[in-house]
């Protein structure tokens, strides 16, 4: 006997009302028109950027993998790139178009989508920069919405625009538009420089180091999302965690009373977007170029 199958948008839906959340959250079902109806909202974000995704064939109750390459079996939806990774070898990575390849993840029980920073158009020019605030499990997400309002005012004083990203997790990401006029070295260099000089300022509440067992206190500023190859979580995107989370973009008046970095899941996501009176990320789209003597202008106007 065959499947059962159903179609959404288009795409045929095998297995809908496979449990992926045993303890709460969407069924495949529920997951695809979750991501029909958020699609609007979360392509600009990922279409035609060569995703990582995190697929839970079984739910999340087994093991998940993580996968960004394009194989064999994928549905219509995915497509492929061929990017030259760091050892020289070429290879096919996935990226999608439209809603298509949103349904198409869940037809995977892909439930999570990772983006690079750059577009598939142009890979060797970021046009967006991560500062990711991953805080030790002492450290309140209260100190967490302060570090991201600290990094505000930084990118500010260079001149760059920021937006907040709850994770899903337990932290938030700082999201900077770039004009795709930087190279990855000069983008993950700009990031560096501020996680360490704020690690430097502030030994007691920053780290730059990713190494855990130092964490302890700490929020680690992690600036190594900013490299070729990296991925950092989409906006809108599901988490492979109880609850359904969901990475939500907020302004920063909302921040201040988020209580937590997983407070919306997939159907609380929906309620928030269908009441929202204007887009929290205004002004996203208009991208700056890093200017070195601004990072240092900025640096220079923290310190008096």
């Amino acid at each position: 006997m065959s499947p059962v199958a159903e179609t959404v948008a288009g795409v045929s839906l095998t297995n809908p009302d496979r449990v992926l959340y045993p303890e709460g959250g969407p069924n495949k079902r529920e997951l695809a028109l979750y991501l029909e109806a958020v699609a609007g909202h979360m392509l600009p974000f990922v279409k035609r950027r060569p995703l990582s995704l995190v697929r839970c064939p079984d739910g999340i109750a087994r093991p998940c993998f993580f996968q960004k390459h394009l194989t064999a079996g994928m549905p219509q939806g995915f497509h492929e790139v061929t990017v030259t990774e760091r050892d020289g070898d070429r290879a096919p990575y996935l990226y999608i178009e439209d809603v298509a390849g949103l349904i198409g993840a869940a037809q995977i029980s892909a439930l999570e989508l990772h983006v690079w920073g750059a577009t598939i158009d142009d890979l060797e020019h970021p046009d967006r920069l991560v500062f990711d605030l991953d805080p030790a499990e002492d450290v309140a997400f209260a100190d967490v919405r302060s570090t991201a309002r600290d990094i505000r005012d930084l990118l500010a004083a260079a001149n760059l625009q920021s937006y907040p990203l709850l994770t899903g997790g337990k932290g938030i990401h700082v999201v900077v538009p770039l004009s795709g006029a930087n190279d990855w070295p000069e983008v993950k260099g700009f990031a560096e420089a501020v996680a360490r000089t704020l690690e430097k300022r502030e030994p007691g509440r920053f780290i730059a180091s990713a190494a855990k067992a130092k964490r302890g206190g700490r929020i680690f500023i992690d600036w190594l999302r900013n490299e070729r190859g990296a991925t950092a979580i989409a906006p809108y995107s599901p988490r492979a965690r109880k609850g359904a989370a969901v990475a939500m973009p907020v302004n920063w008046t909302e921040l201040g009373s988020v209580k937590s970095a997983n407070a919306y899941d997939t159907r609380t996501a929906l309620r928030r977007i269908a009441g929202l009176k204007a887009d929290p990320w205004t002004g996203y789209a208009k991208g700056a170029r890093i200017a070195k003597r601004t990072l240092a202008a900025a640096l220079k106007a923290s310190e008096s």
